[in-house]
């Protein structure tokens, strides 16, 4: 069996040697044959430049350059594109994710398992970064339809059918997650150690979580559509009987004075509650708009494959 490691850098040139270092040094006990794909999404470092040495010195690295900062989930779909294993396995630069643990997903797999994903008991992210997982743990259940005892994570291995599945979503606003919930439905954890980051920061800002965020439950979800659609059918029920409300009072006691405060409030939180649905029509209008011109998921400026030799993207 072949096994191809796919690993999004960026901002890794200190820690990716480690981490290749530490799937040579697994792969060696096992009866399997592997390549690593490593995928540099524009980083500001010297990442590409060490990536290239490595796929110089080791014959089954390839190592891919793209030509702007196009996100993680962007980069796993080029590196998926090079992936010829029986299994990939999908883990971070930064070491966090032990490779030497690998093994553990693979033996899940032989269960009949088609995805497995590494489940951490104690994670050594920052208060931040946790509070983002629990977001999207939270987003991917309720948009995605995601079981609620399955754990995501970046570290998870998943067969080839399943990749190549994957490979034939080509929109602009790929979500690996999204991608793997729509394939199969035979999908486990497996626990795993998490280590705590020994070099740099996480390159995910709130800015990058939040867009990450939206384009789950926007790219493979109509629910917030139909949440727009009962939240403007429940304002309108309460609108209609808080007039009839209005009238039967003002029968009753003429003199009672007609609110301005009160309509004012209600206008606002209406007018409010409108602009929140336009703008998520909007929002899937610009992306149906995005995709019809052809964006691309990703660009690739370079390629340096087996021999050290530059490839055409």
């Amino acid at each position: 069996m072949k096994i191809s490691f796919c690993i999004p850098c960026y901002r890794s040139a200190k820690t990716i040697g480690s981490v290749v270092e530490e799937i040579n040094t697994t792969m060696a006990q096992l009866p399997h044959t592997y390549e690593i794909i490593l995928v540099n999404d524009s980083s500001p470092d010297d990442t590409f430049e060490v990536i290239r040495e490595l796929a110089k010195k080791q014959d089954n690295i390839i190592a891919i350059d793209l030509a702007k900062n196009f996100g993680q989930h962007s980069a796993l779909m080029a590196g998926f594109h090079y992936c010829t294993g029986d299994v990939t396995i999908c883990l971070d630069d930064d070491g966090q994710t032990p490779a030497n643990e690998a093994p553990k997903l693979l033996a899940k797999l032989e269960e009949g398992y088609d995805v497995v994903y590494a489940k951490y008991e104690h994670k050594k992210h920052s208060l931040f970064r946790n509070f983002g997982t629990a977001m999207n743990e939270g987003m991917t259940h309720i948009m995605l339809g995601k079981p609620k005892e399955l754990y995501v994570s970046s570290y998870f291995a998943a067969r080839a059918f399943v990749v190549k599945e994957m490979l034939r979503y080509e929109n602009s606003f790929p979500y690996v997650i999204g991608l793997v919930l729509r394939t199969t439905k035979r999908i486990a954890n497996v626990n795993v150690n998490h280590r705590a980051r020994e070099v740099g920061t996480s390159g995910y800002t709130l800015k990058k979580l939040l867009g990450l965020w939206f384009n789950g439950f926007t790219a493979f979800s109509v629910k917030p559509l139909r949440i727009a659609t009962f939240m403007g059918c429940m304002l309108a029920v309460l609108g209609f009987i808080y007039g009839i409300y209005t009238i039967i009072k003002k029968f009753v006691n003429p003199e009672v004075p007609m609110g301005f405060s009160s309509t004012m409030a209600a206008i606002v939180f209406i007018g409010g509650m409108v602009m929140v649905m336009l703008g998520m029509i909007g929002e899937y209008i610009g992306r149906i708009y995005i995709s019809m011109n052809n964006a691309p998921q990703y660009v690739i400026r370079e390629v340096v494959g087996a021999e050290g030799k530059n490839e055409a993207p």
